[in-house]
């Protein structure tokens, strides 16, 4: 039975990461190269590599790394919605909290999401 569980918790990790990436290339222009998410109980982290564009790459090598890291911060909040929507939809749990960061020396970024602890399933979306 464990290998089961084993399994199907891999499933849905490659899912999320699946998930994130062809969102964070929706919204970008350019996914990471790497992505690997982990699922411990209630909360999920999400690393991702290699996700910064050429031209973000570029402000970063001329001293721009603030600008970069906070152009990301807003996509990351313009994402938000999908993001938890996508991880409700995947695991069948509430998301309670969703947290993100960059690093851009090395290329990092981490998605966090910590999941209502009652396991209650998702509430409808609302469109508002």
């Amino acid at each position: 039975m464990a290998s089961t569980d084993t399994t199907i918790a891999g499933s849905k990790a490659a899912d999320i990461s699946n998930m994130v990436v062809r969102l964070t290339s929706q919204y970008t222009g350019r996914g990471p190269t790497r992505a690997r998410t982990y699922i411990n109980e209630d909360l999920v982290t999400v690393v991702l590599q290699d996700s910064l564009t050429k031209g973000e790459r570029t402000l970063v090598g001329h001293d721009h790394r603030e600008l970069v890291l906070s152009a990301r911060r807003a996509f990351q909040q313009a994402m938000r919605a999908n993001f938890v929507a996508g991880i409700q939809e995947i695991l069948g749990r509430q998301v309670a909290v969703f947290m993100s960061a960059n690093h851009a020396e090395p290329d990092y970024a981490v998605e966090i999401f910590i999941l209502a602890p009652d396991g209650r399933p998702p509430a409808p979306a609302s469109n508002g």
